[in-house]
C-alpha cells in the first residue's frame, strides 16, 4: 500500500484539501454553537483560505511546470532574463495564493494595493489555468487524430514551448481588458416589468436594484459613494439591496458604509442577506449598522409599500434570509418563506427579495402567486471562464425571466465584483426597474 509520503505532491494537495473540507463540515456541525463570534469568524475564514489554497496548489504546480520547467533545458535557461522570469512566475503564484488571506488581515475603508494586486493575480491565475488546460487538450486531441500516440517527435520542442507562451499572452491581454472593464462605473440598465395586481396608482413606480457590492478587500468607500451618487441621480421610489453587500465585519469596515446614509428613496431602502454576509459571522451587527443608515433589513419579513397617491393601495415587499444560513447552521437565520410572506395574500401584488436564484426557484415552487422576485449572486459569471460555471449552476443566470403567466424574476449581474477587480464577459450594473400595473 502506498504511504502518504510516496504520493505525488498533487495528490498530497488534494488530500490536504479534503482534510480541511472535512474539518469545515465538523466545525459547522459541532462547534458553531460552542465558539464565540470572533473565534468562529476566524476559524471559518482560515479554513476556507486553506481549502482553496490546497486546491490551487495543484494548478500552481502545473503553471510552474508549463511556464518554467519546460524551458529549463533550453539555451536561455542560464540567462539573467530567465532568472527574472522564474522570480516573476513565483511572485505571481504567491500573490494569487495570498489573496484569500487578505480578508483576514487587510480590510479597511479603502482597498490596500497589496489586496488589489493579489486578487488581480488570482483572476489572471484562473484565466491562465483555463488556457493551459484548453491548449493542452487541443494538443492531445491533435496527436490522437494524427495517430502520433504519446511519443515525442522531431520538431515537437517548439510546439511544446508555443503552448505556454500563447497561454501567457492571452492571459495578459484578457487581464488588462478585465481590469479596464471593471474600473468603469456600473452601467444603468432600465427594465420595465409588468406586475400583476399592482394598483394603477403605483404604475411607473421606480425600484433601483443593487446587488453584490462586496465591500472588503478590493471595494471601499470611494466605490460605494459613486454607486450612491448614481442611485440618487435616478430618483427611485424604492431602493433594494439583495445581498452580498460586504465581505467583512461591520465594525472593521464601518467607515466605508457611511455613503449608504445618503440614500433617500421616499418609500424606503431595504436589504436582504447574501451568502457572504453569513461568511462574516456578523449578521446581527450588520443589521444594526444598516438601520443606523436608514436601511431596513428584511429578515424573513415583509412591509407594505403604500401608494403615495392612495393609502388604500399597496403591495407586499418581502425578503428572505440567504439559504447559506441553513448550510452554515447560523443561529436564528435561514430561508423561511412562510414567515416572510405572513400577511401577504394573492389579493395584492407580491415582490420578493431573495439573494440566490435557486432560492427564487424554491420560493415559486412553494408560493406560485409571487409576482416578482429580485435576485443577484451570479455576477453574470464575473470573469471568463467562470461565466459557464455560473450559468450551469443557477436556474436563472442574469437578466429578466418570465415564469408562468404572472411571475417575473430579475437577476442582477452585480453592482461591483467579488475580490478580483475584473469583469470579462459581464458588466457591473445598477438596475432601474419600472413597475407597470
Amino acid at each position: 500500500m502506498i504511504s502518504f509520503k510516496q504520493l505525488p505532491i498533487e495528490a498530497k494537495a488534494i488530500v490536504a484539501a479534503g482534510v480541511v473540507f472535512f474539518s469545515m463540515m465538523l466545525s459547522r456541525s459541532y462547534l458553531v454553537e460552542k465558539l464565540d463570534f470572533r473565534t468562529r469568524h476566524w476559524l471559518l475564514r482560515l479554513q476556507m483560505a486553506l481549502f482553496f489554497n490546497s486546491l490551487m496548489l495543484v494548478g500552481s504546480l502545473h503553471v510552474w511546470r508549463s511556464t518554467v520547467t519546460t524551458f529549463t533545458r533550453s539555451s536561455a535557461a542560464s540567462s539573467f532574463c530567465f532568472m527574472l522570469w522564474k522570480v516573476a512566475v513565483f511572485m505571481f503564484l504567491a500573490l494569487a495564493h495570498s489573496s484569500f488571506f487578505t480578508l483576514l488581515f487587510l480590510v479597511a475603508e479603502e482597498p490596500y494595493f497589496f489586496s488589489l494586486a493579489a486578487y488581480t493575480c488570482l483572476g489572471a491565475y484562473i484565466i491562465l489555468i483555463f488556457f493551459l488546460f484548453t491548449l493542452g487538450s487541443v494538443e492531445q486531441a491533435y496527436k490522437f487524430l494524427a495517430g502520433r500516440a504519446t511519443k515525442a517527435v522531431t520538431g515537437n520542442k517548439s510546439r511544446t514551448a508555443l503552448k505556454p507562451v500563447l497561454a501567457v499572452l492571452l492571459t495578459v491581454v484578457l487581464t488588462v481588458v478585465g481590469l479596464l472593464n471593471a474600473s468603469q462605473p456600473p452601467t444603468v440598465n432600465s427594465v420595465e416589468i409588468p406586475v400583476h395586481k399592482l394598483p394603477s396608482t403605483m404604475n411607473n413606480l421606480k425600484v433601483v436594484l443593487l446587488s453584490d457590492i462586496h465591500l472588503g478587500a478590493t471595494v471601499g468607500k470611494t466605490k460605494l459613494a459613486m454607486i450612491v451618487r448614481m442611485v440618487r441621480a435616478l430618483k427611485p421610489d424604492i431602493t433594494v439591496i439583495v445581498g452580498d453587500l460586504s465581505d467583512a465585519e461591520a465594525q472593521i469596515i464601518r467607515p466605508a458604509v457611511e455613503p449608504l446614509g445618503e440614500l433617500d428613496s421616499p418609500l424606503g431602502t431595504y436589504f436582504v442577506t447574501g451568502n457572504h454576509e453569513y461568511y462574516t459571522s456578523d449578521v446581527s451587527n450588520w443589521f444594526e449598522l444598516l438601520k443606523s443608515f436608514n436601511v431596513q433589513p428584511l429578515h424573513n419579513e415583509n412591509v407594505k409599500i403604500v401608494s403615495p397617491k392612495s393609502t388604500s393601495d399597496w403591495f407586499c415587499l418581502a425578503g428572505v434570509d440567504d439559504i447559506e444560513a441553513d448550510v452554515l447552521r447560523y443561529s436564528g437565520h435561514g430561508m423561511d418563506l412562510k414567515k416572510a410572506l405572513r400577511g401577504c395574500s394573492s389579493e395584492h401584488a407580491i415582490v420578493l427579495l431573495a439573494h440566490q436564484p435557486i432560492a427564487a426557484k424554491w420560493a415559486l415552487q412553494e408560493r406560485p402567486d409571487i409576482n416578482l422576485i429580485l435576485s443577484g449572486h451570479t455576477h453574470g459569471g464575473q470573469i471568463f471562464p467562470l461565466n459557464a460555471g455560473a450559468y450551469l449552476l443557477n436556474p436563472f443566470f442574469v437578466g429578466l425571466y418570465q415564469v408562468g403567466q404572472n411571475t417575473f424574476i430579475y437577476v442582477s449581474p452585480g453592482t461591483m465584483y467579488y475580490g478580483m477587480p475584473m469583469r470579462l464577459g459581464s458588466r457591473a450594473e445598477i438596475t432601474e426597474i419600472i413597475l407597470r400595473s
